[in-house]
């Protein structure tokens, strides 16, 4: 096992920069998540650890070895891929052997280390299979598989459920989490979707157009993001964001109407509000005109406008909600849930 330092680290295509500047520590045995959308850059940074880009400019360290010059097979790294990279013509013990009979390792250790893997990862019965036998999640396992016998110091794992169903993804990203926690190994996971990296992470990487947006905890990117794309692209659905005046007073909706509140910012700013904390309250200030239903089961999505506005709302009510378009239905909200955001840098101004 091994922590991860990225120094300063640049990366170009000829004149054209994809990852600005970027800094992170990694700690031994954490599990960091890079997320972002699509093009942000964190492929590219992921295999930039892993030695298959190079780095433009500042350094990446594993454990105590400034990694940049040397190959992926020196870093003692395994990776695990989107599309599984297994060899069909081979069977699922010989895909998993394949790694270690190029290093010459002894028989004997060879299969102990398959046998070990197969059994953790429940895929004994299907050693003698090709992959072409076994459903997408069996062939993820048997990629998995494949990097843990590696025994490495990091685990990089790219978009590595993404060719899955919905329900096999969950399932598959619970059996990630506690399969990492087992074996302890620093581990760098690469995934555009934001519940997935919630739920997964000690700690996420938030990256937008190369940039590092902000590094902290799931709980810290929720409850304190760091700039507006932040707040949008953590939390379903997203957050909700209004223009407002700020003063000594309050926060001054679109509406006219005050949010009381202590905020030391004054003029105009952007009032973030998660959907899921506006409160059915038939006197609250908040109005919103629903346009669209979305009943999801345990909690009922409620889409429209802010009232008298063409600002888009959304709120997310717990149990079934029975209404129709056209309808209003008031909300109220804590003055601790609300999120201010500087109106031209997009940072998160303090309250």
């Amino acid at each position: 096992m091994a922590s991860i330092t990225l120094s300063n680290l640049v990366k170009a295509y000829g004149d054209t920069e994809v990852l600005h500047h970027i800094e992170g520590g990694i700690k031994d045995g954490e599990f960091i998540v890079i997320v972002g959308p699509s093009g942000c850059g964190k492929s590219t940074l992921l295999r930039m650890v892993a030695g298959l880009e190079t780095v433009t400019s500042g350094e990446i360290s594993i454990g105590d070895r400034v990694v940049n010059s040397l190959e992926p097979a020196d870093r003692d790294i395994a990776m695990v891929f989107q599309n599984y990279a297994l060899y069909p013509h081979m069977s699922v013990r010989q895909n998993m052997a394949y790694g270690l009979k190029i290093r010459k390792l002894p028989q004997a250790d060879i299969d102990r280390r398959v046998d070990e893997a197969a059994e953790i990862l429940e895929i004994s019965e299907y050693l003698d299979r090709k992959p072409r036998q076994l459903s997408g999640g069996q062939r993820q396992r048997v990629a998995m598989g494949r990097a843990i016998v590696r025994e490495p110091s990091v685990f990089l794992f790219d978009e590595p459920l993404s060719n899955l169903d919905a329900k096999l993804r969950v399932q598959m990203r619970l059996e990630i989490r506690k399969l990492q926690k087992r074996l302890g190994v620093t581990s760098i996971y690469v995934t555009h979707d934001q519940v997935e990296a919630m739920t997964l992470g000690d700690r996420l990487m938030v990256l937008n157009g190369g940039y590092v947006e902000q590094f902290g905890t799931p709980i810290e990117l929720y409850d304190r993001p760091a700039s507006v794309f932040v707040a949008g692209f953590i939390g379903s659905p997203a957050m909700n964001f209004l223009p407002v005046e700020v003063s000594s007073s309050g926060v001054l909706l679109p509406t006219g109407d005050m949010l009381s509140g202590s905020h030391s910012h004054n003029g105009t700013a952007l009032l973030g509000v998660r959907p899921e904390h506006l409160v059915p309250d038939d006197n609250g200030l908040i109005g919103i005109d629903v346009d669209m239903v979305e009943q999801l089961g345990a909690n009922t999505l409620l889409h429209g406008t802010l009232s008298g506005t063409e600002n888009p709302m959304v709120a997310s009510v717990t149990g079934h909600v029975t209404t129709e378009s056209g309808t209003q239905h008031r909300f109220s909200v804590a003055s601790e849930m609300l999120h201010l955001f500087d109106s031209e840098t997009s940072k998160r101004l303090d309250s």
